[in-house]
């Protein structure tokens, strides 16, 4: 059940910002083989001043299109199926939004079943409903 959260760079229009979403979905979808109706994702857009991210010494520059893609999972994902989400995003939102490759870091944060409800005061994962 991956939870995705964007935080960008205020300005961009509905129709953008429902592309990167669904380009984001389709690579879950591709990447972590999850149910078409798992799909969690929030949008934060901010002032320029509100968000930093530099290239951490790899000597590239970011523009206004920067991204964070924040993508906390239930469970743990193997190294090569977080490389074709890497990839796949990366590749898909350049092609499909226009949003170069180095303006793009993600990062994972992984929980348990039992860091999770979806609904009703109820653990899903743990109650068997899912």
């Amino acid at each position: 059940m991956p939870l995705l959260k964007f935080d960008l760079l205020e300005g961009r229009s509905e129709e953008e910002i429902q592309a990167i979403l669904d380009v984001a979905h389709s690579v879950v979808l591709n990447a972590f083989e999850v149910p078409t109706g798992d799909r969690y994702q929030i949008v934060t857009q901010h002032k320029p001043f509100e968000m930093v991210m530099e290239d951490t010494g790899l000597g590239f520059k970011r523009d206004p299109q920067q991204m964070i893609a924040l993508t906390i999972i239930s469970r743990e994902r193997t190294t090569a199926q977080k490389e074709k989400f890497y990839q796949l995003l990366a590749q898909q939102l350049d092609q499909l939004c226009g949003i170069a490759p180095e303006n793009l870091l993600v990062s994972f944060v992984i929980n348990d079943d039992a860091d999770w409800s979806f609904g009703f005061g109820k653990a899903q994962f743990l109650t068997g409903e899912l």
